[in-house]
């Protein structure tokens, strides 16, 4: 079985902000002696990425000016050491300061490496959501073609220690964890078991089916992230299975392969549970996630499915009830306003909340676009869509 590509090596720095030069180098050179390592086995590592302690927990007292110039300074030492990811964080929404929201906004604003997010544990007010809408709003105003919301989103009930950004924050002593892209390990699974069935795959059989093909290509990739770290001295912190799409290796493909017709027809919602079932149920040091990933701006198939209407903003939310991550890169009007944003907030936070759920929202205001209009990027990694 070939491996699937390791979207993410995270490791998660113990150390508190302010984080020094010399702590950035050891950090920079250990992560990439054991990405080397993991190539050298016949991986394709496709980033290298920090997760530090939240920043603002670290600088209670400094000023907003100080602040600043630290994240300046951080990106410089990023830069130098060649990280292109680094995650500050969450700002915690329910004790933040209403200045300290804007003094994120301008950290992304200023920098390219730096991820942060605004984490709600017990309740998401309705003065918090508004805040984090306007940060939205900032970012896809002040960043080209909005591109610092794919660096920003809510967290609502999500744990620290996992390896995917922009969630991932970290906690505890220095750790290495895994994420993979493993969208079409998975759709290639349910496609040949469809061929060879010739007819609707049943929950059960989903179940099966993804658990055996990820449990298979995961663990000696658990196996060796094991190791290395053992010999780096540092924890394994696990590895998160959410199979991850990008363009055209589709997990909206391999839901389709299930034989229940076009995602957002009736039986999407079960396949989403009988796959999220597998992913958690896999016998492997796991973290973050493991459910499914609907990103609708990093999914071709996905993409199609919303501009075509089958797929909506309510329906991702339904399923993220039985399975993944929540509302991921998903297009908004660039005119959307403050208040129409803080309700989807609302309505994320709200089912996280309920049942205890780890959820998140990255949204993705489309600068200069309205509704009904199709949105264009310059990354090749994203798809078109209609908005």
């Amino acid at each position: 079985m070939p491996y699937p590509p390791i979207r993410a090596i995270t490791l998660g720095i113990s150390e508190a902000h302010p984080l020094k030069e010399q702590q950035i180098q050891r950090a920079a050179a250990l992560v990439r002696r054991i990405g080397q390592q993991f190539q050298e086995q016949g991986y394709t590592v496709q980033t290298l990425r920090f997760s530090t302690r939240p920043l603002f927990d670290d600088l209670t007292g400094w000023s907003i000016a100080q602040i600043q110039a630290y994240a300046q300074e951080l990106q410089r030492l990023l830069e130098k050491e060649g990280i292109e990811y680094c995650s500050i964080g969450p700002l915690r929404a329910e004790e933040a300061a209403t200045a300290s929201f804007d003094t994120l906004a301008d950290m992304l604003i200023t920098t390219t490496a730096l991820s942060a997010t605004v984490l709600v544990e017990r309740e998401l007010s309705y003065q918090a959501a508004m805040l984090t809408a306007h940060v939205m709003r900032r970012l896809a105003l002040e960043t080209d073609e909005g591109f610092g919301n794919f660096r920003f989103a809510l967290l609502a009930c999500v744990k620290p220690g996992g390896p995917f950004f922009p969630a991932a924050y970290h906690a505890g002593p220095t750790n290495i964890t895994l994420g993979v892209q493993g969208a079409g390990l998975v759709r290639d699974a349910i496609k040949r078991a469809q061929a060879e069935t010739k007819g609707v795959l049943t929950p059960v059989q989903i179940t099966e089916l993804v658990r055996n093909s990820c449990y298979a290509a995961a663990a000696p990739m658990v196996t060796l992230g094991q190791e290395l770290a053992q010999e780096a001295g540092v924890r394994f912190g696990g590895i998160d299975l959410s199979p991850a799409p990008m363009a055209d290796e589709s997990i909206a493909e391999a839901i389709e392969a299930c034989g229940y017709g076009e995602l957002g027809s009736a039986g999407s919602l079960a396949v989403t549970a009988a796959m999220t079932t597998a992913l958690q149920s896999i016998e492997l040091p796991l973290c973050g996630y493991n459910g499914l990933m609907l990103p609708v701006l990093e999914d071709t198939l996905l993409g199609r499915r919303w501009s075509e209407r089958k797929v909506h903003l309510h329906s991702l939310l339904l399923y993220s009830s039985v399975c993944g991550t929540g509302l991921d890169t998903v297009p908004l009007p660039g005119d959307c306003t403050q208040e129409e944003i803080a309700h989807i907030l609302l309505d994320v936070a709200a089912l996280a909340l309920r049942w205890r759920k780890q959820l998140s929202a990255r949204l993705f205001p489309v600068p200069g676009k309205q509704r009904g209009e199709r949105a264009c990027f310059s990354s090749p990694h994203l798809t078109t869509a209609l908005i």
